[in-house]
């Protein structure tokens, strides 16, 4: 067996001694460390400055650029309105009133039942203080869609905006005519009231009691109708009735 009387003994390292065993005044944890450290990592940089293009020459080679990207946009798929409002908008930024109003025009050809082309559409007018576009713009939209109440409100405020009182109320009497839901009838009857116009806000409101109940008495002799076909057919009494399908599909 060999000796181990040569062998050094092993040391134990000494434990370090620390001075001032109070806490700091500001722990620093690990959490800390990595938040600070991504917040760094995702410094906002400041945008690059604007390019502006004085030379007549290089904003129309510029221009022709942005348009047949938005055109090749359109081609690929028209159906996707926003590709049409982007492109209008920039028309827009370049004060070329005329051209987006075609871009608007072309993409109501393509889907004259969306709603946010004649907003945007009419906002562009508004904007631009073509007071007459915007009106015309306003008309064709409440004719194509009726029950869109978004246009009927936008086209009874920016006729009151421009103090055009009496058109705004003609709007109104167009959109009652389709008897539309009672808030209608309550912005209506609002309206009147701002002006205080007491007797034909009481008006309307009579007109809305009226109409409310009578469409009530309608539905419910429909459902009465429906009713009666119902029991006809299951006794076998009654195959069709002309009369009663006609209520039923008025």
């Amino acid at each position: 067996m060999a000796s181990t009387s040569g062998t050094k003994p092993q040391k134990i390292p000494k434990v370090a001694k620390v001075k001032n065993k109070t806490p700091a005044e500001i722990q620093i944890t690990a959490e800390q460390l990595l938040r600070e450290a991504k917040e760094r990592d995702l410094e906002i940089l400041p945008p690059p400055p604007k390019q502006k293009i004085s030379d007549p020459e290089e904003l129309a080679e510029y221009q022709l650029r942005k348009r047949k990207g938005f055109e090749d946009n359109i081609r690929k798929n028209r159906s996707v309105i926003s590709n049409w409002v982007k492109y209008a908008q920039w028309e827009e930024s370049q004060k070329e009133i005329q051209r987006a109003r075609s871009v608007y025009e072309r993409a109501l050809d393509v889907d004259h039942r969306n709603v946010t082309l004649w907003l945007k559409y009419a906002e562009l007018e508004m904007k631009n203080r073509q007071v007459n576009h915007a009106r015309n713009l306003w008309d064709r939209a409440v004719s194509i869609l009726p029950r869109v109440k978004q246009l009927w409100y936008k086209y009874t405020y920016m006729e009151e905006m421009l103090g055009n009182i009496a058109g705004a109320r003609q709007v109104f009497e167009r959109w009652m005519e389709w008897e539309p839901h009672e808030q209608a009838w309550q912005t209506y009857i609002n309206f009147e009231l701002r002006y205080k116009e007491l007797d034909r806000a009481r008006q309307i409101y009579e007109r809305y009691i009226l109409f409310y109940y009578l469409r009530r008495l309608r539905d419910f002799t429909l459902w009465e109708t429906a009713q009666q076909i119902e029991v006809d057919l299951r006794s076998g009494t009654v195959l069709f009735n002309p009369l009663s399908h006609e209520l039923l599909a008025s």
